[in-house]
């Protein structure tokens, strides 16, 4: 088995009596608030840590959570990842600690659908029919809209405890970021992978790339960190936790990540306003790529949400 990093338990997530319903008064965050963001970023990564990360027992115990879900999300140990299929914004995939569930119908019933007791915390699509997911101890790829996976055990990586992973939507290229290691990339369709950056990666979380060639990182360490040349440098975007990313198929500069509640950037992760603020914080968030005004996004609270404006206001689903 290859080396992990040890997760902190978090907390029990526990559903509001009533889940907020409206957009949030915007604040704008960016590179000149550094230092008024460096109080928030040490807040939020310790609370979304505690939140979002189990322990490195859990994610080995096999847990292969309910089989199926009606009226909200599965009741799983944790939510790790989303992804919406391309031709029906309301045929989504959510990766759990205890492998994938589906949902048909917008995200109010789920079914468990593959990879049971699993750890997925990444799925990703590039332009073909291959569909990614990655997570502890977790490497395997999709032809069938995750119907059935393969495993992939690649040359170059140091472990297979990929917290972050995302396609590179200029040349289809695979980027992970390996846990307590660093940021690798596979130019081969992942039959090998070649190290990146060892001072990035090993905390990171969620990973984005905008067509344009800017790299976004969530490090649970540093905050949200960007890239314009490929990685080999990198400066803090944003100083809070950021657990889920995710670029707007229609316009790449239109960016929503999941944080201390529900962000939106609108000029591809420069700056950004908190679309729906969340005490628990959010985590994955997925676009429809058929309808690119909807999108979804996972709360700590254990509630799903629906943007159908592009990420300006946000609904929850029940």
């Amino acid at each position: 088995m290859g080396k992990t990093k040890t997760r902190p338990k978090r907390r029990s997530a526990r559903r509001p009596v009533q889940a907020p319903r409206h957009r949030a008064e915007p604040q704008r965050w960016s590179r000149s608030t550094l230092a008024w963001g460096a109080v928030i970023a040490l807040t939020c990564l310790g609370l979304l840590a505690a939140a979002f990360l189990l322990g490195k027992r859990d994610a080995q115990g096999g847990s292969e959570g309910p089989a199926s879900a009606t009226g909200g999300l599965p009741d799983t140990p944790d939510y790790h990842s989303l992804l919406v299929a391309p031709g029906d914004p309301g045929h989504i995939l959510l990766g759990t600690h205890a492998g994938l569930y589906e949902s048909t119908d917008g995200g109010r019933d789920w079914k468990r659908t593959a990879l049971a007791g699993q750890d997925a915390m990444n799925l990703a699509r590039g332009d073909g029919e291959i569909v990614w997911t990655a997570g502890h101890n977790v490497f395997a790829k999709s032809t069938d809209d995750g119907r059935s996976w393969s495993a992939v055990r690649p040359d170059g990586l140091p472990s297979l405890d990929l917290h972050g992973f995302a396609v590179d939507p200029r040349d289809g290229s695979l980027w992970a970021a390996v846990a307590g290691e660093g940021l690798y990339r596979s130019s081969d369709g992942g039959v090998s992978f070649e190290v990146v950056s060892r001072e990035v990666g090993g905390a990171v979380m969620a990973l984005a790339i905008t067509p344009a060639g800017r790299l976004l990182a969530g490090d649970m360490e540093r905050g949200l960190l960007s890239s314009e040349n490929d990685g080999r440098t990198w400066r803090v975007a944003l100083p809070a936790a950021v657990m889920g990313l995710a670029i707007n198929p229609a316009d790449p500069d239109v960016v929503v990540a999941g944080g201390p509640g529900i962000l939106r950037s609108s000029d591809g992760g420069e700056t950004w306003d908190v679309s729906l603020s969340l005490d628990p914080g959010a985590g994955p968030v997925a676009w429809s790529a058929s309808d690119t005004e909807v999108g979804y996004a996972v709360g700590f609270d254990r509630v799903l949400y629906r943007t159908g404006d592009r990420g300006l206001s946000w609904q929850p689903l029940s």
